[in-house]
């Protein structure tokens, strides 16, 4: 059987997905991504276009798996500060069951490409952006469903979510342990007031 047939395209997304994640954008040239895939430069090009085009396809893949992407179903609970501190236990739980320790792949091209690359800076800019906006969201509507006093800032309270994750993630690559790491982000969401667990 020929190379082309072999080649399967969402089990090469997903291995450049962990490359990328593993080792930095800048790390994984075209070159080195076709040996590994096993075709050509030219036949590179022809699927994926471009190494950008590639890396923002491995991005949407990572979203797919990303702890978060269950506040995307934030509206339709009756107390969402519960699921928002679900999912920080799950991001920690995720984050410490790594074996290769290697924090948030957004997380992680933000601190490589942002300000430096400026075809891949854009978008992940706008990745917090929307995560800000969508933790504002939910913050908005567990203030409409009771579960958060109405003299909140939302907005700087979004922030301060945001920021608490992007430092988890990079703890997590020298803090190995999840008890410690939802220690960290629970002494910090109770500190911000929105910790809640289905016993409360």
């Amino acid at each position: 059987m020929g190379r082309a047939r072999q080649f399967d395209r969402n089990t090469a997304v997903d291995w450049v997905m962990n490359e990328i994640w593993r080792v930095g954008f800048e790390a994984c040239s075209v070159k080195s991504i076709s040996e590994n895939l096993g075709i050509t430069r030219s036949s590179f090009y022809n699927t994926f276009e471009s190494r950008e085009a590639l890396f923002i396809e491995a991005l949407h893949r990572y979203f797919q798996e990303s702890p978060d992407k269950e506040l995307g179903d934030f509206a339709t609970k009756e107390r969402p500060l519960v699921l928002l501190c679900k999912v920080f236990r799950e991001a920690c739980r995720a984050r410490a069951n790594d074996p290769k320790h290697r924090g948030c792949l957004v997380v992680n091209s933000i601190s490589e490409l942002v300000g430096t690359n400026d075809i891949l800076g854009p978008p992940l800019e706008g990745t917090i952006k929307h995560n800000i906006e969508r933790f504002e969201h939910l913050l908005i509507h567990s203030i409409n469903m009771g579960e958060l006093p109405p003299s909140n800032n939302t907005r700087e309270l979004a922030f301060a979510i945001q920021n608490l994750l992007i430092g988890l993630n990079t703890l997590s690559k020298i803090i190995k342990s999840e008890q410690q790491l939802w220690a960290t982000a629970e002494v910090t969401l109770r500190a911000l007031g929105v910790y809640r667990d289905e016993s409360h």
